[in-house]
């Protein structure tokens, strides 16, 4: 989706809530990877990975590209991969044992569009566990929520579905979002909250 369109797609959506939703969202996924010292496939940096049925090619492609227009290489992210077909090249060869070896310093974005489910889970507790900073963009799945420092939720049932936009309406305007830079005193915010978040999930100090 090109600039126009997230620019029309603002437009329409100005006055429902949704893009201060989507852009705080996106300037807390931004704060993030902007404290870790690494980019794809290396230490520090963003790992993204989604259910085991819908993985999450389009936002990766979208924000590999705000990456490259922000100038921002942490925010080009390693997408986990819950199948990896023979032959697979390296940069498309990262399977879900990647987030074992999540640590702190790195940011995990979990994309749901479907529950989360049991594997998953599991395995996002585990790495916040280990310190990486954990968002959600999910659908209304509680438990995924109860586990990210960061959630945005997307109603895709019932009522709800009039006043929401589409899912990946809203994965673009994330990533728009993403390449922008916030302003001073909402980044100012964002910082402290994240430095906080790191304070409250750090595990305690060894005694000896």
């Amino acid at each position: 989706m090109d600039a126009i369109r997230v620019s029309a797609l603002r437009e329409v959506l100005t006055g429902t809530g949704w893009l201060e939703a989507t852009r705080d969202f996106a300037w807390a996924l931004r704060s993030s990877v902007s404290r870790g010292p690494g980019g794809p496939g290396g230490a520090g940096g963003l790992l993204l990975v989604g259910t085991e049925g819908q993985e999450p090619w389009h936002m990766a492609a979208h924000l590999d590209d705000e990456a490259a227009w922000s100038a921002l290489p942490q925010l080009s992210p390693t997408l986990v991969r819950w199948r990896v077909p023979p032959g697979a090249p390296g940069h498309l060869a990262v399977d879900l044992r990647r987030l074992e070896r999540a640590r702190r310093g790195e940011t995990l974005l979990v994309v749901a569009p479907e529950a989360a489910g049991a594997p998953l889970l599991e395995r996002v507790d585990g790495a916040r566990r280990t310190g990486a900073t954990v968002l959600a963009l999910e659908t209304g799945d509680a438990e995924l929520r109860g586990l990210a420092h960061e959630a945005l939720t997307v109603p895709v049932d019932g009522a709800a579905e009039e006043a929401a936009p589409a899912f990946d309406v809203v994965q673009h305007l994330v990533t728009a979002a993403a390449g922008e830079e916030p302003p001073r005193g909402r980044r100012r915010v964002v910082d402290r909250m994240a430095r906080l978040a790191e304070r409250l999930t750090a595990p305690p100090p060894l005694r000896w």
